[in-house]
C-alpha cells in the first residue's frame, strides 16, 4: 500500500495533521492508523481542558508564557513556548470551527478555568470531558473527506527506513529516511508495509510502563521505540509526570480514573489520613501548587502515616456546582459508594505524561527525514522539565499545524522522497517464527516491567534504585528479543518490546542527569546543577 500523507494515531494531533492535509490536498491520500477504536486516544481521557489567552482583558501571552516557563524549571525552550503560546488561540478557534463545544457563561463569553500553575482563569474545558469532546469534533471532522482513511485495529511495528534496503544505519548517520512502517493487519494476522512520502507519529504516551497509570491500554510508548529503534533522537524521558490524584482503588490495576486537577481549582482541599490540609507544609501556594510539588507531597505524606493514599476533600463545593463541572467525577464516585457532599476522594498520584519523547525541532521535524511528530510522544522543548497543566492539547495542535506546513513546501517542492522507495523495500519476512506456546511468557514479564518502573522508578529515586532497574531490564529485553526472533508477531509481544525499550530510556535518561529538577527527583542529587542540559540518546 502506498499514501501521500501516513498519520499514526487518532488523538488530537494525529486527526488535526490529517484533517489538514485532507483539506489542502484533495488528490492525495491521507491514511489515518491507529491500533484500536479511532476514538481510544490520550485525547479521550483528557479532563481538565486546554490552556489558551482568550481574554486579554485580565489575561496575556506574556503570563502565559511565564507559568510555563516557571513549571518547567529551567528547561523549557522559550522560543518553542512563545511560538505555542501565541499560535495557539487560532488553533483554539479552529477546533471551535470544526465543532467543538466549550462551556459558556450566560452571558455567552467561554468559562475559564484555573489550574495549579496558572497565574490566570484560561482553561477552556467541556465540563470534565474536554478531550473526549475535542476528540469528538475532530472524528466528524474528518467524515467530511474522501481522501482520508482510517485503518482501526492495525498494530504498526516498526518504521521501514535504509536499514531495510541493507545499509548500516547507526545514530551518527546524517541522513537517515522514512519510507513507511510495517503493520500488523490485526484481521488478516499478516505483516504488510505501508509506504508513505510524509509520516506523522501521534502515537500518545507511555503510562501502561507503570503499574498505576492515567492513560488507556494503548498508551504503550509505541512511536518513541519504534524511532530509537530506527536511531532517531530521544530527549528527556526521564521526566514523568505522575498526576497528584488519580481515584484510589484498592486492587485495580492499569488505567486509573483520573480527578482533574480543575477540581483543585474549583476549591478541592488535599488532606491526609488525619484530615489535615497537608499542602500548605510544602508550598505557599497550597492545592494549587505545580503538580510535580503536589505529586511529591502526596507521595511524603503517603510515606509518614503508612497509607496507599490520602484524600480530596470537596464537601464544601456546592453540589449543583460540583455536578455542573464534573458530572462524570461525580457519577464516578457515586458509583463506588463516594457521597461527594459527605464523604472524603481517595486519590493517589498514577503515572500521566510524558515530558520528554522524540525529539523534534519548531517544526515538528525529528532527526528522521520526512518523519514528524506531534503529540505526547514529542519532546518539542515546550513542556521542559514539568508540564503546565492544560498545556498538552495546546501543544498538540500546534505542532500538527506546524508539521504541515513544514510537510506542505515540501511536497510542493518535491524535497520529500518518503515512498520514492516502495520497489526496493522488501516485503516483512517471518521465516522460521513460530506461534508462542505460552502467552504467561509476554504478560508475565509485562507485569514484571511495570512492577520494576512503578517501585525503582517513581516520584522518588536513587542511584540504586535506578541501578537495580536497569539490571532488571536489561535481562527482560533479552528474554523478549529471543521471544521476538523466534515467535509470530502479536500486538502483545510488541507492545511489550515497545514497553521495555521506553522504560529502558526512562531509567537511561534518569542516570545521566546528576540533579534534581523539574519531574525528576533523586535523593542523591537533591539539588539543581549548575549546569542546565537536556539529555539526548
Amino acid at each position: 500500500m502506498q499514501t501521500d500523507f501516513l498519520v499514526i494515531g487518532s488523538g488530537i494531533a494525529g486527526l488535526t495533521f490529517a484533517l489538514k492535509a485532507a483539506q489542502q490536498f484533495p488528490d492525495k491520500k491521507v491514511l489515518v492508523i491507529t491500533k484500536t477504536q479511532a476514538d481510544e486516544t490520550n485525547t479521550k481521557y483528557a479532563q481538565g481542558g486546554i490552556a489558551g489567552v482568550t481574554d486579554f482583558e485580565k489575561d496575556s501571552f506574556d503570563k502565559h508564557i511565564e507559568d510555563t516557563l516557571v513549571a518547567g524549571d529551567g528547561l523549557c525552550n522559550k522560543a518553542v513556548v512563545e511560538i505555542v503560546v501565541k499560535e495557539g488561540v487560532d488553533r483554539i478557534r479552529e477546533i471551535i470551527d470544526w465543532g467543538a463545544r466549550f462551556d459558556k457563561e450566560a452571558d455567552g463569553d467561554y468559562k475559564l478555568g484555573k489550574e495549579g500553575g496558572h497565574s490566570e482563569f484560561r482553561i477552556l474545558h467541556h465540563k470534565d470531558v474536554t478531550g473526549r469532546e475535542m476528540e469528538r469534533a475532530l472524528l466528524e471532522a474528518l467524515n467530511s473527506y474522501k481522501n482520508i482513511e482510517v485503518i482501526k485495529h492495525c498494530f504498526v511495528v516498526d518504521l521501514i527506513t535504509q536499514h531495510h534496503l541493507g545499509y548500516l544505519i547507526t545514530k551518527s548517520t546524517p541522513d537517515i529516511e522514512c519510507y513507511g512502517v510495517y503493520v500488523l493487519n490485526r484481521e488478516t494476522n499478516q505483516i504488510e508495509k505501508i509506504l508513505a512520502n510524509i509520516t506523522l507519529l501521534a502515537t500518545g504516551g507511555n503510562g501502561q510502563v507503570y503499574r498505576s497509570t492515567t492513560n488507556p491500554y494503548i498508551a504503550t510508548g509505541d512511536g518513541v521505540a519504534m524511532v530509537y529503534r530506527a536511531k532517531g533522537r530521544i530527549e528527556n524521558m526521564e521526566f514523568i509526570q505522575f498526576h497528584p490524584t488519580a481515584l484510589y482503588e484498592p486492587g485495580v490495576r492499569g488505567q486509573s480514573f483520573l480527578i482533574t486537577e480543575a477540581v483543585r481549582g474549583d476549591g478541592g482541599i488535599l488532606r491526609n489520613k488525619n484530615g489535615e490540609a497537608f499542602m500548605e507544609r510544602y508550598d505557599s501556594r497550597k492545592d494549587l501548587a505545580p503538580r510535580d510539588i503536589v505529586a511529591r507531597a502526596i507521595d511524603s505524606e503517603m510515606k509518614i502515616t503508612g497509607t496507599e493514599h490520602v484524600y480530596l476533600d470537596v464537601r464544601h463545593i456546592p453540589l449543583e456546582k460540583f455536578t455542573e463541572h464534573f458530572p462524570n467525577i461525580y457519577e464516578k464516585c457515586k458509583s463506588i459508594g463516594i457521597d461527594v457532599t459527605k464523604h472524603l476522594i481517595p486519590v493517589a498520584p498514577a503515572a500521566h505524561y510524558s515530558c520528554g519523547g522524540i525529539k523534534t525541532d519548531e517544526w515538528g521535524r525529528t532527526s528522521i527525514k520526512n518523519l514528524y511528530a506531534a503529540g505526547e510522544c514529542a519532546s518539542t522543548g515546550l513542556h521542559g522539565a514539568n508540564r503546565l497543566a492544560s498545556n498538552s492539547l495546546l501543544e498538540a495542535m500546534v505542532f500538527s499545524h506546524r508539521s504541515f506546513m513544514d510537510a506542505t513546501q515540501k511536497l510542493q517542492t518535491k524535497e520529500s522522497t518518503g515512498g520514492g522507495q516502495g520497489g526496493a523495500v522488501p516485503d516483512w519476512n517471518a521465516a522460521g517464527t513460530t506461534k508462542p506456546k505460552e502467552m504467561i511468557l509476554i504478560t508475565q514479564s509485562l507485569k514484571e516491567v511495570q512492577q520494576i518502573m512503578s517501585d525503582y522508578v517513581g516520584i522518588v529515586r536513587t542511584n540504586t534504585r535506578l541501578a537495580r532497574a536497569l539490571k532488571r531490564l536489561d535481562l527482560l529485553w533479552e528474554e523478549t528479543e529471543a521471544l521476538y526472533q523466534t515467535t509470530t508477531l502479536s500486538p502483545q509481544l510488541c507492545e511489550l518490546r515497545n514497553m521495555i525499550t521506553v522504560s529502558y530510556l526512562i531509567v537511561k535518561c534518569a542516570n545521566f542527569r546528576e540533579e534534581s529538577r523539574g519531574l525528576h527527583f533523586n535523593t542523591d542529587y537533591p539539588q539543581k546543577s549548575e549546569l542546565v542540559q537536556n539529555i539526548v540518546l
